[in-house]
């Protein structure tokens, strides 16, 4: 039987620039696990760290440095964006939200929402 790939959300990035260090650590430990991102993860984590959290882009650049070692990055394709925006419409889902389900969907993936 083959390993399950897990597709993370973009908080499950972020967590690991939370204060709260039982959160950094945990997001820590299941991101070194391995897995896949898209590009969007990829862009809502960096537009999150610098507005929201006020982090400087190189401490951002610094952190996605590391996250490219440990997971793959799968880049945002029509199709994607098709699937995104049906799933969009049909649940009431926020666009965004639905690329990242649609990408997890095309890639075969488990959608992994941590929530500490």
């Amino acid at each position: 039987m083959s390993k399950t790939k897990v597709f993370f959300d973009t908080h499950v990035l972020l967590y690991l620039l939370s204060a709260d260090t039982r959160k950094a650590n945990q997001a820590e430990q299941t991101i070194a696990q391995g897995g896949i991102i898209s590009a969007q993860v990829l862009n809502e984590f960096c537009s999150v760290a610098s507005r929201k959290l006020k982090r400087p882009y190189a401490e951002i650049r610094d952190v996605l440095i590391t996250l490219r070692r440990l997971v793959s990055v799968e880049p945002l394709t029509e199709a994607t964006h098709n699937s995104g925006m049906t799933l969009a419409e049909r649940y009431g889902f926020c666009f965004y939200d639905s690329l990242i389900v649609a990408a997890a969907f095309w890639l075969d993936a488990r959608c992994f929402i941590l929530r500490i």
